[in-house]
């Protein structure tokens, strides 16, 4: 895949497309990470930090004792979000915004968690994302990331080849592997690896949690 189909507007615009149908094409496929990566939030609770809202799917999902901000480079996924903050009530939703993942509008340590479902392999730039999750994160505080982390062999790694076409159509990136990642961390050597493990069904997709030093 190039360049162009890893830059912020093709992004945006992607996303925009998927706006409507989202929820119903991927919500019961990535329930399972979401729950996991909800439960391991609120393990820390208070201001939690969702990158990538889009439609504002987990927002109910959060206990009202959080204060929730929900960012998104996508402001159609962004629309349903606010339809859903209204539906709801969600008061506990302080706010939503557009924004890039990689240029954060926040002071440094302001949130207890940064949170990133199906995210930090679509995105152009991985580790300068991960070093605004990092500064944005108070000491103690967690950075919470579920994705699909590609495999480095075996069946899964032969899936990953043949799937890697339609993959890439939804900003995955199958070649993006967990090294990645652990060398980001070493480099920023602001954080810890606390937790690492695999997401039924099938192991697909990975919860990966850092503390920030």
């Amino acid at each position: 895949m190039g360049a162009e189909a890893f830059n912020r507007d093709s992004i945006a615009r992607a996303y925009g497309r998927w706006a409507p149908i989202y929820d119903f094409v991927f919500g019961k496929v990535f329930a399972p990470g979401r729950a996991a990566a909800i439960a391991a939030a609120e393990r820390v609770g208070g201001r939690i930090l969702d990158v990538g809202v889009g439609t504002g799917i987990s927002l109910p999902a959060y206990a009202r004792t959080n204060r929730i901000t929900g960012i998104d480079i996508s402001a159609p996924m962004l629309r349903k979000a606010c339809e859903r903050v209204r539906e709801h009530k969600l008061d506990n939703v302080e706010a939503l915004a557009v924004m890039d993942a990689a240029n954060l509008a926040f002071a440094d340590a302001t949130f207890d968690v940064v949170m990133a479902q199906f995210l930090i392999t679509a995105v152009p730039d991985p580790e300068g994302t991960l070093d605004e999750f990092a500064r944005v994160t108070r000491p103690g505080g967690e950075i919470v990331l579920v994705n699909h982390i590609g495999a480095d062999s075996g069946l899964r790694w032969w899936f990953e080849l043949a799937f890697s076409p339609l993959a890439q159509r939804l900003g995955w990136r199958p070649e993006f592997k967990f090294a990645r990642i652990a060398e980001w961390a070493t480099k920023n050597g602001g954080v810890e690896l606390i937790e690492r493990r695999a997401i039924q069904p099938l192991g697909q997709f990975s919860l990966i949690r850092y503390r920030r030093t």
